[in-house]
Order: C-alpha cells, then sequence, then structure tokens
C-alpha cells in the first residue's frame, strides 16, 4: 500500500513514516495541501492519506474537498485540532477517521489498517473458474496458461476485479487507471475494453457494457 503524510512538521511526518515502514508499505510525503494536490496529480498508486488540518499555502480541508473532486482515497485526519466542531467538518466531508495530536503511532497505524480494510481486498491472488491474476507476480493466465496483456489492459482487469458485479462508468476508469489529468476521451476505454475482451478469450463476455455508462465486470 502507498500511503502519502501531508503535515507541514517534519518531526511528525518522520515519526509516523518510521511506523509505516515497519508494515512494508511505501510512503510519500508532502509538507502542505498544494504539495500533496501536486503529487497526486504526478502518482496515481495513492492509497491512503494521512492529513493534517493547519498547514500553509492550502489546508487540509480545503486539500480534501479538490481532491475528492479528483479521486476517492480513505483518509484519516491527524490534527492539533480536537473541537468537535473540526471533527464535525472532516466527517461531514467524508474524511474516515479523525485523532487529534498527541497520538499513539501504534494506533495510527491500527486504525489505519481498518479503514484500509473496508476500501481494498489485499489478496495476492483474485480467481474466477480457472481464470488467475497473481497481483504479486503480475501475471494474469487462464486454464494455467500465461496471457499476455498491456500495462493499462491488466490495470484495468485488475480493477474490474476489485469491483466485480460493480457498474463503473468510463469516467471513473479513465480518473483510476489513466490518472484524472489524462487528455483522452472515452474512445481510450472503449478501445481498451475491446482488446482486453479479446485476450480473454473465453472469458471475454464477464465484461458487461452498461448502456449509458460504462462497464461492470459482472460474476454471477
Amino acid at each position: 500500500m502507498n500511503v502519502l503524510i501531508i503535515d507541514d512538521e517534519e518531526r511528525i511526518r518522520e515519526v509516523i513514516k518510521e511506523y509505516i515502514r515497519l508494515e512494508e508499505y511505501q510512503v510519500f510525503e508532502a509538507s502542505n495541501g498544494k504539495e500533496a494536490l501536486d503529487l497526486i496529480q504526478e502518482e496515481n498508486q495513492i492509497n491512503f492519506i494521512i492529513l493534517d488540518i493547519m498547514m500553509p499555502k492550502m489546508d487540509g480541508f480545503t486539500f480534501y474537498k479538490k481532491m475528492k473532486e479528483i479521486k476517492n482515497i480513505p483518509t484519516i485526519i491527524l490534527s492539533a485540532r480536537g473541537e468537535e466542531y473540526d471533527k464535525l467538518t472532516g466527517f461531514d466531508l467524508g474524511v474516515d477517521d479523525y485523532m487529534t495530536k498527541p497520538f499513539s503511532p501504534k494506533e495510527l497505524i491500527a486504525r489505519m489498517k481498518a479503514v484500509a480494510k473496508r476500501y481494498y481486498d489485499f489478496s495476492t491472488t483474485f480467481t474466477y473458474q480457472t481464470l488467475k491474476i497473481d497481483t504479486k507476480a503480475h501475471v494474469v493466465s487462464i486454464d494455467e496458461h500465461p496471457i499476455r496483456l498491456t500495462p493499462k489492459e491488466y490495470e484495468l482487469l485488475v480493477y474490474f476485479m476489485k469491483n466485480k458485479n460493480i457498474a463503473l462508468s468510463r469516467e471513473q476508469l479513465l480518473c483510476q487507471i489513466w490518472g484524472y489529468d489524462f487528455y483522452g476521451d472515452d474512445r481510450t476505454i472503449d478501445t481498451h475494453i475491446k482488446m482486453l475482451r479479446n485476450r480473454l478469450g473465453k472469458y471475454r463476455n464477464l465484461i458487461v457494457t452498461v448502456r449509458g455508462m460504462g462497464y461492470k465486470f459482472e460474476i454471477h
């Protein structure tokens, strides 16, 4: 899991980073909301955010509102502001949890894991009949024979498997796989879906077109 720590206090970032690395997660850092927003635009694989409120250039609440327009990334606010108003503001915006400083790093990690479980399936292998995706080895196989996918086709298939039986809009797929600042259009998605279906062979019909919206990976 890739975790972004957003806090203007370097000492706080270092403490959190030490504990996160013990979990073998990758760490990214930002000292304010503007820097964090720029980083998210460049790095499409941020899975989790730990967010301070009081920061220069762009505060945490402003960052979170702007980030939500782009992506939905699970977020814990970690702030010295412990007033009920601030907590309610955070939860009204949609943050997943709120902790106050001073804090226990071990409790922060525990809360982070609890929130992440609601969002992500950390299994390294996804299977459906003889279709198998080993995300650790980055291998997709059918009937135990590896199939060749482009990087984007692979990302699409993994995202479909993680969101099976959920209708996904073209815009959502573009945002998650290509990043919100991608300058292509819906035809990019349609072309990749067509190619992915061809490569899936007998499982091509698992990718169902949802008229007027996008696609769904339908498993019964």
